[in-house]
């Protein structure tokens, strides 16, 4: 129990440390940061139960204030913002990525994280940022969907390399990849 709650809060710092990172903020509100990567090592790493509690306790103290998000912007504006899509999304993201890891065996490691990462990082996060423009910049769903593609080359890299840290960590500390552990 106390290595998850360590593993969990772990987790949560690291998508709060991808936000130093510089932001690149596109002309519709919405910024380019390392932060999805974070989410999406949370669901390789700690898996889907733990990977989701991890961004969610992230996305707790964003809400409470804390400017954890890439710029230092935190608070409750954030969740009616451009971005609100991508944040309800990112629980879901890291739910989604760990539990193809965790039910995906007898492929290399880096390939199912990163595919992983692709399917629950990239495409389930980009379903939530769509709808949050459709929400909240009043936009068509292709017109949303057309904004969203910026975000994709990215987004890729970020998969490959969450598969990538995924795999290595594993060949490393293979104990440290709860999304492989027995009690997942």
């Amino acid at each position: 129990m106390e290595k998850n709650v360590a593993y969990i809060a772990l987790f949560a710092a690291l998508i709060a440390a991808l936000g130093l990172i510089p932001k690149l903020t596109l002309g519709f509100g919405v910024p380019i940061t390392a932060q999805s990567l974070g989410v999406m090592l949370c669901g390789t790493i700690l898996g889907s139960r733990r990977g989701a509690l991890a961004v969610l306790l992230f996305l707790l103290l964003v809400a409470i204030g804390l400017p954890l998000l890439a710029g230092g912007r935190g608070g409750l504006g954030l969740f009616v913002s451009p971005t609100a899509g991508f944040l309800f999304g990112f629980p879901i993201a890291a739910f989604v990525t760990g539990l193809i890891v965790e039910r995906w065996h007898g492929a290399n490691l880096a390939v199912v994280a990163g595919v992983a990462s692709i399917i629950g990082g990239v495409i389930v996060l980009y379903v939530f940022g769509v709808i949050g423009m459709l929400i909240t910049l009043e936009k068509s769903i292709p017109e949303a969907t057309a904004l969203i593609t910026a975000f994709l080359p990215g987004d890729v890299i970020k998969a490959v390399i969450a598969g990538i840290l995924t795999a290595a960590l594993f060949r490393s500390r293979p104990a440290s990849v709860l999304s492989l552990a027995n009690d997942s």
